[in-house]
């Protein structure tokens, strides 16, 4: 069961205090008082501030702090000092650093992200009543496969971001297909800005599962800079944006559904003079409860053989990725849908 929760704050200008062992939120629509104990994350949306005395209760309670920019890119994280020993973290490096190592890492964080993504597209098509439509997501759901099957091939990390590039346009051309009944166009995935309202969610939900990642790294002791297939770049959560690749197809299947069924709506997104499209604060509001519910829900874990919370995902596989880097497993294992 999961007892702790994270918080938002979406108001542009609250502001979070410490008060006797609560976060007190204040803003022009009120005041609230959360005990800190219930609390696992807190996540600052647009400009709300936050005390340096809050940050220092959240750091002691080991509670991540993480500010989101509208678009879901993060601005910043906080977390308490660095689990784990140093052990690990040389560890960590030398497999990055090690060519070998990181290609071997690298092709498992894609060859995970592609099964994910033709298991999801290969459901899309069973599922779908448009007989043409279906086909066609057949055929996405094979051309994904076909390239799953040249990554042992590849015997560099540039390759291997070639060979998911390429798949990752195969994969948005059927999300595109599974939205051309509905009412938003989708063709392309597109960010800085995102240009519509799907490539919006989209951005957004990844800012989130990142912040996540990043958590769960931190705590087993992993630096969240320092990737494999995402190289190590200033200012970069690498490894973090490794491990939301294997968790990637199902914030698309969430923003999918949320569509699909209508739970998000053309009023909750906004256009900027530039062009950009961003969710509004009653979209991010509804997209957010939405959000915790669907980290919630249980998800089967194929190595653990029983189903898991979304919400642990990120800390099950940080877990086992540091115990690959200690030696006390052979290969790392990402994770993968059950088919």
């Amino acid at each position: 069961m999961r007892y702790l929760n994270t918080l938002y704050v979406q108001h542009h200008q609250a502001r979070v205090q410490h008060r006797s062992g609560s976060l007190l939120v204040s803003s022009p629509e009120g005041k609230q008082k959360i005990p800190l104990e219930a609390v696992d994350a807190l996540v600052l949306l647009g400009s709300a501030q936050i005390t340096t005395q809050t940050l220092d209760a959240c750091v002691q309670r080991g509670v991540r702090v993480s500010a989101l920019k509208k678009s879901g890119s993060i601005r910043f994280t906080v977390n308490g000092a660095t689990g784990g020993n140093v052990h690990l973290r040389s560890a960590l490096f030398q497999a990055a650093l090690d060519g070998g190592r990181a290609l071997e890492l690298a092709k498992a964080t894609v060859a995970a992200k592609l099964v994910n993504s033709g298991i999801v597209v290969g459901r899309w098509s069973r599922d779908e009543k448009n007989a043409d439509t279906a086909s066609q997501l057949a055929k996405r759901c094979q051309m994904i496969r076909n390239r799953i099957s040249r990554l042992p091939n590849v015997d560099s990390c540039d390759q291997v971001r070639g060979l998911e590039g390429d798949a990752a346009r195969i994969y948005f051309r059927a999300v595109g297909e599974v939205l051309s009944s509905g009412p938003f166009e989708f063709s392309a995935r597109t960010r800085r800005p995102p240009r519509d309202p799907v490539n919006a969610a989209l951005g957004f939900c990844y800012g989130l599962l990142t912040t996540e990642c990043i958590g769960a790294l931190e705590s087993v002791g992993l630096d969240y800079q320092m990737g494999f297939f995402h190289r190590p770049r200033a200012g970069r959560p690498s490894l973090a944006l490794d491990l939301v690749e294997e968790f990637r197809s199902l914030a698309d299947r969430f923003v999918v559904t949320l569509i699909r069924r209508q739970q998000i709506t053309a009023d909750q997104f906004t256009t900027t003079p530039g062009g950009g499209v961003y969710l509004t604060a009653n979209g991010r509001k509804q997209l957010l409860a939405l959000w915790e519910e669907h980290k919630n829900k249980d998800v089967q874990h194929k190595l653990l053989g029983k189903p898991v919370g979304r919400w642990a995902l990120p800390s099950v596989q940080a877990t086992l990725l540091a115990r690959h880097l200690r030696g006390d497993l052979p290969a790392y294992p990402p994770f993968v849908l059950p088919s």
